[in-house]
């Protein structure tokens, strides 16, 4: 296993996640005091997998026909006018 990569995404992930909708839906799940919060957990962690597993299978798929320099550019791309648009809506 690659720890440094293993690391840098865990990191990546857990930062992004941190305070998000879905941190916040989860919160208000565990939040009822009739639940069980094991199977809240359970069923964010297995959620999260999930689209986890979607974006590194389509991520291979892209990656197939698509070369890493031009990924990287569309990912900067994106994240540049994600930034440029919530500037403006502020």
């Amino acid at each position: 296993m690659e720890w440094k990569l293993f690391a840098t995404v865990f990191l990546t992930v857990f930062i992004a996640e941190l305070g998000d909708k879905t941190q916040l839906a989860t919160m208000l799940f565990a939040a009822d005091r009739e639940v069980s919060r094991l199977t809240v957990f359970l069923g964010a962690s297995m959620a999260l997998v999930a689209s986890s597993a979607i974006g590194v299978a389509a991520g291979a798929l892209v990656a197939e026909h698509v070369s890493e320099k031009i990924l990287s550019y569309a990912a900067g791309l994106a994240f540049i006018l994600v930034g440029v648009w919530t500037l403006l809506r502020a």
